[in-house]
């Protein structure tokens, strides 16, 4: 049976293999290709066009903070200082009891003690020092619990590189497409188109940043160390090598050559691994100076604002990147999450509902809805938007559905549809801590002493960024007289929200009592 081909008659082959590229159809384009390079290998148009293919197929957006693995987060050597002051350091960020400058009372945070907001971003759930010691380095328990304790395993060091590199590495008929190993890289050096593609490809296909870095240096030479780009991919050999502060002298020598955006947002990666916000925001702003008009600039600035707990400053930025694209799905999610803790939750509403013109359609937008619509007493439509979260919602995100719809049975009074939804989040995942701790007090109500210490005391283990569960289990003891323990869980609970007002005043009766003594 004769075979059809694969570029359609009478079009040029080379024409429609880059037709295809561009539309970004990779798999007729790599079969286009591989079939021409099969009558003639040495076709550098062909080949040329079959290099980017593959680097386009397997590109990932590296301007984006990845997830910290458990090497990155035990044996970081980066750190400048031990205590670092509130706000210049990821692991100690500013601390008020002002309502929006990230209030633990009123808005939840992350293990790393970093207020929510309302777009998930990789690097976001991780801890930069943890909660031992608020600028310590973490326990290795800790590192090696993951983003959700009990349900996923830990990131391994340059996790998404080693993953979609052995991905991209399986067996091809005929072997691989390029050997890099084999590949002379002088030669290549002096032909500059070539050498950016093989460079990507090396990159992004191969995930070998080592010998990708030796072209890269060669062919910078070769350019007269003149060419922005070179540098630009030198520092990102470097990053990814592990070699901060080198990518961060490549980085800057290339925004001397040429100012770009992309450069701007690496080097202000590199900073922010560095643990130092305010350098990377230092650097966001001489962006914007030459690029005033660039979203991701300005998102940047206010990711770097919302990990600080300096919300007033983040809501700037993602106002003004939403003058400039208003349909910008980030800054919409998070100015929404942002007047919902400020308890305008109308207004954040209205936000939901645009998102929900313009397409969006998960688990969370829902549940969030849900929650708006019952504080802005549209009760009539609360359950219904919690229906439809729990039709999309997964194994990873239902528990948080369940213990919403507790919330909620608590505010009308309904404390057995309360109870039922805590013990079905709990069914779901067996590490959510906020279920816990709500039961307890449930299970205290019901007169269950024993079973709401041992819920107090599983939520506290299993999240260690909370202080309500601390809190709770110290206020217990005082009242069960067993106050050694209240003082132990009331200091510890202080450790984690220094000002939280019951805390304070359950300590100071403490202290009282043990001078009376």
């Amino acid at each position: 049976m004769e075979t059809k081909p694969l570029v359609p008659k009478g079009l040029d082959p080379a024409w429609y293999c880059l037709s295809t590229l561009r539309r970004r159809e990779f798999d007729k384009c790599l079969d286009a290709c591989t079939e021409l390079l099969e009558r003639n290998p040495y076709d550098q148009c062909v080949w040329y066009i079959k290099c980017r293919a593959l680097t386009m197929k397997n590109w990932i957006d590296d301007t984006e903070m990845e997830d910290e693995g458990v090497a990155e987060v035990l044996l970081d050597q980066n750190q400048l200082a031990d205590m670092p002051r509130p706000g210049t350091s990821l692991s100690r960020p500013r601390t008020t009891t002002a309502a929006n400058k990230g209030n633990q009372g009123i808005r939840p945070t992350t293990a790393g003690g970093r207020p929510l907001t309302g777009f998930a971003r990789p690097g976001t759930s991780s801890s930069h020092g943890g909660i031992a010691g608020r600028g310590g380095t973490a326990s290795v328990e800790a590192a090696f619990q993951g983003g959700r304790p009990g349900t996923t395993r830990p990131v391994t060091s340059s996790g998404r590189f080693v993953r979609l590199g052995t991905a991209s590495m399986r067996s091809e008929p005929g072997g691989p497409f390029i050997d890099a190993n084999k590949l002379d890289f002088n030669k290549y050096s002096a032909r500059q188109p070539l050498a950016k593609v093989l460079c990507d490809y090396i990159l992004y296909h191969d995930h070998m940043p080592k010998r990708a870095l030796e072209l890269a240096a060669l062919s910078t030479a070769v350019c007269d160390y003149g060419d922005w780009w070179w540098k630009a991919r030198l520092g990102k050999c470097y990053y990814q090598l592990g070699l901060l502060r080198d990518a961060e002298r490549q980085f800057k020598s290339s925004l001397k050559t040429q100012e770009m955006v992309v450069t701007y947002l690496e080097l202000g990666k590199v900073y922010m691994k560095l643990d130092q916000p305010l350098a990377a925001l230092e650097c966001y702003e001489k962006g914007t100076e030459s690029h005033p008009e660039d979203t991701h600039l300005l998102l940047a600035m206010a990711r770097v604002h919302d990990m600080l707990n300096d919300m007033d400053k983040s809501v700037v930025y993602y106002k003004k990147t939403l003058q400039l694209d208003s349909s910008n799905i980030e800054s919409i999610a998070c100015l929404a999450s942002n007047h919902f803790y400020e308890d305008h939750p109308e207004i954040a509403l209205r936000l939901y509902r645009r998102l929900l013109q313009m397409g969006v359609n998960n688990t969370e937008l829902w549940n969030n809805l849900g929650l708006c619509c019952f504080y802005a007493s549209q009760y009539d439509m609360t359950l219904s938007c919690f229906e439809r979260a729990l039709a999309l919602a997964n194994d990873e995100n239902m528990a948080d559905i369940w213990y919403n719809i507790g919330q909620v049975a608590i505010g009308i009074g309904d404390l057995g549809l309360a109870y039922q939804a805590f013990k079905v989040a709990i069914s779901v995942d067996s590490n959510q801590a906020e279920s816990f701790n709500n039961l307890g007090i449930l299970e205290l109500r019901k007169g269950n002493v024993d079973q709401a210490r041992t819920n107090f005391q599983t939520a506290a283990q299993y999240a260690e960024h909370m202080h309500e569960p601390l809190f709770n289990g110290g206020l217990l003891a005082f009242k069960l007289g067993d106050f050694q323990e209240s003082f132990t869980l009331t200091t510890k609970a202080l450790e984690v929200y220094p000002d939280h007002a019951e805390s304070l005043e359950l300590k100071r009766q403490l202290k009282q009592h043990f001078t009376s003594l």
